[in-house]
This record gives C-alpha cells, sequence and structure tokens, in this order.
C-alpha cells in the first residue's frame, strides 16, 4: 500500500510520520526492497532468456525506468506545493515531502551502487558518479536539512533524460542480434543525443551557474553551511562534465560511423 498512492494526498505527504509511529525512522528500507523487487522481476521475467551479463545491466536499467520518471513528478509536487518557500530561495528548510523525495531517490542509488559494485565493479566512472550523488542527497537530508529546493531541481534535470537513454541502453544491447533493436536504436541515436545534449549541456549549465551565484553572493543567509554548497557544487559540475564528455565521445562514434558507411557506398 504504501508504493501504490504516490498521488497528491495528506497520506503520502505524512508517509514518514506514519512510519515513525510504528518504529520505522526512515522508509529507506522500504524504498530500497521495492526496487530490489523491480530488479528481481527485470532479471527473473523480463529479460529472462537473455545473455547472463546482458540480463544484469539490462535490469539495472529496468530498475532505473522505474526511478526516472515517479522520481521527476514527486520532485515536481514536492516543489510546488511548497507555498512558503520563494523560487529563488536555495537555502529554505527542507519539507517533510522534499526529504521524502530525498530518500525515494537515495535508496534507489544505494541499490544500483549495490549492483555495480557485485556485479560491474570495473565501472569506476559510475561508481563515483553514485557515491557523488549520494553524498549530496544524504548531506542536504541529514546534515544540513536545507536546500532541498535546488537539489530537486537538478534531479529534475538529470532524469529528465534517464527514460529515453534507459530504452536507448536497452535496445542497444540486442543491436547485435535482433534486427528490431538495431534499427530502433539506430533511429533513436541522433534525437536522443541531441536531446540530452541541450538538457544536460544548456539547461543543467545554466540552473547550476544560478545556483553557484545565490551560494557566492551569501544569499543563503548561513543556513547552508560553505563546506556543504561548495561540495554540493562541485559534485553537479563534476557531473555536468562528465556528461558532455560522455555524449561527445557518442557523437563522434556516430559521425565515425556513418562517414564508414558512406565511404563503403562509393
Amino acid at each position: 500500500m504504501l508504493f501504490i498512492d504516490v498521488s497528491i494526498s495528506p497520506a503520502w505527504i505524512s508517509m514518514e510520520t506514519q512510519l515513525s509511529s510504528y518504529g520505522v525512522l526512515t522508509p529507506i528500507p522500504l524504498f530500497m526492497l521495492m526496487f530490489f523487487m523491480v530488479y528481481v522481476f527485470g532479471y527473473s521475467r523480463v529479460f529472462h532468456n537473455w545473455d547472463p551479463k546482458l540480463r544484469i545491466e539490462a535490469s539495472s536499467c529496468f530498475m532505473s525506468l522505474a526511478h526516472g520518471t515517479p522520481a521527476i513528478l514527486l520532485s515536481t509536487y514536492a516543489l510546488i506545493s511548497s507555498p512558503h518557500q520563494a523560487p529563488n530561495d536555495y537555502a529554505s528548510p527542507n519539507t517533510p515531502l522534499q526529504n521524502l523525495v530525498l530518500e525515494y531517490s537515495l535508496a534507489y542509488f544505494l541499490m544500483d551502487l549495490f549492483h555495480y559494485l557485485l556485479f560491474i565493479p570495473s565501472e569506476v566512472l559510475y561508481i563515483v558518479h553514485h557515491v557523488a550523488t549520494l553524498y549530496v542527497l544524504v548531506t542536504c537530508r541529514y546534515m544540513v536539512q536545507h536546500g532541498a529546493f535546488p537539489i530537486l531541481v537538478v534531479l529534475i534535470v538529470a532524469e529528465m533524460t534517464s527514460p529515453c537513454q534507459n530504452v536507448w541502453t536497452i535496445t542497444g544491447f540486442r543491436r547485435s542480434d535482433v534486427a528490431e533493436a538495431a534499427k530502433l536504436y539506430e533511429s533513436m541515436s541522433p534525437g536522443f543525443y541531441t536531446y540530452y545534449s541541450v538538457v544536460r549541456g544548456i539547461a543543467a549549465p545554466l540552473f547550476t551557474y544560478k545556483l553557484g551565484v545565490f551560494f557566492v553572493k551569501g544569499r543563503g543567509g548561513g543556513l547552508i553551511p560553505p563546506w556543504a554548497w561548495i561540495s554540493w557544487m562541485v559534485a553537479i559540475s563534476g557531473g555536468i562534465f562528465v556528461s558532455w564528455l560522455w555524449v561527445l565521445n557518442l557523437w563522434i562514434a556516430l559521425y565515425t560511423e556513418r562517414k564508414g558507411k558512406q565511404q563503403k557506398e562509393k
């Protein structure tokens, strides 16, 4: 029942209070269990006849799909349902619903981090990304208890590309042996790269710059200590930079591949 009614309702907003009355201090274990069940469902049902290695990676993408869109919807509602927070007050106290959304994403990144540590420890970049993301979420939720507003905006921007990226990745796993997957992968690639470039290359840097100006000019009134906002800015900026490199390599690979096909046709 805890995971069915995610609509705009007082029951969802007061979830932490209800859990506390039963002696549960945080819903994170419950969220982690939910994501684990999604992962297992993907592994045992959706991708049950896939190659073992691809099966594991596809199950991670499946779990990411279960996190991305709900995270956008929940984050958006958590932001617009805070009437006492000014749109540019990035140092305001976290609301209960904002904290709940932070915990929801914490649970996902913990589960996916376990996935990489257990099955694909060579993916150092993803592991570092998840550790940095968890650091921001944990410090915002439990240590600073302010600044959830901009962190959720960053989460929304980051997850905007998630559904498309996961579908593109899953089809890419089978493009070498399934003709339909290859066709979908090839048709999706230019549009996905463009969309990703706009979101991660323009929208994300613009908001990060705006957030940096807010903190540097001291508009937070000292509510978020320097060690926190500086480390947040480093983590967010680092993530954006890595995104640039990733999509740039994809564009280069696409250009090289198409140029090679043109030369073969000649």
